[in-house]
């Protein structure tokens, strides 16, 4: 999808639906007793997967046991990273982080698998990505230096969603953060929080989910009601 600026008034967007990162899987076991319910807690649209270190057979086979039922559920799988897994695996895609691994990780992922980009420090960097191909740009992960604060990455989220046809991610580190990236007009919130809270990542799931649904309505009701 190329990156251009729109040419006309944007259509209202629609609600942000949830993008799923796990912790790093040694064992997916214990993930695969949970997926069912994560994914019938709220509108996923997809699940990345990452790996703990291991061999590259090992890989392949815990990326193949968490392919299925996330695909079953209508939910593309992507591996962080590990680009040259993907075919191999079953997965949809990989999220690569950076200009750079992007670009390595091209030819091995288009025209068929979808290629994310995170790791983007800057406005330009984000529009190389989407110029390049990338297919979601991810802003506000909190691995890649020093992170902006959450009004930081909530005006870069609404000035791509307003201006750029490729979507965008919003990494939310904590509810609020979700409840506030759910009005700026962004595809997609990744829920980065959501296993460490003690009620379970199921429940805080649904919870993030209902504060997303909140704050958009609050935030196009007006105009929608204008239209």
């Amino acid at each position: 999808m190329a990156t251009k600026p729109t040419s006309k008034a944007p259509a209202l967007p629609p609600v942000p639906r949830l993008y799923l990162a796990t912790p790093p899987i040694a064992d997916p076991a214990p993930l695969l007793v949970q997926l069912p319910a994560l994914l019938a807690q709220a509108d996923v649209a997809a699940v990345l997967l990452r790996l703990a270190p291991a061999d590259e057979r090992g890989m392949i086979t815990r990326a193949k046991a968490v392919a299925g039922p996330v695909q079953q559920v209508g939910a593309a799988l992507l591996i962080a990273d590990h680009f040259s897994l993907v075919a191999r695996a079953g997965a949809d895609g990989a999220h690569l982080a950076g200009l750079a691994a992007m670009e390595e990780a091209m030819p091995t992922l288009k025209p068929d698998r979808i290629a994310g980009t995170g790791g983007l420090h800057t406005r330009h960097d984000a529009m190389v990505a989407g110029e390049a191909g990338a297919d979601y740009v991810l802003f506000g992960e909190p691995d890649q230096g020093e992170r902006p604060s959450a009004d930081a990455i909530f005006e870069r989220l609404q000035w791509w969603a307003q201006v750029f046809e490729t979507p965008c991610v919003g990494y939310a580190a904590s509810l609020d953060e979700a409840r506030l990236f759910g009005g700026s007009g962004a595809e997609f919130i990744m829920p980065g929080y959501v296993w460490d809270d003690p009620r379970g990542p199921a429940v805080a799931l649904a919870e993030a989910a209902q504060a997303i649904a909140a704050a958009h309505a609050d935030a196009f009701a007006a105009a929608d009601a204008g239209r």
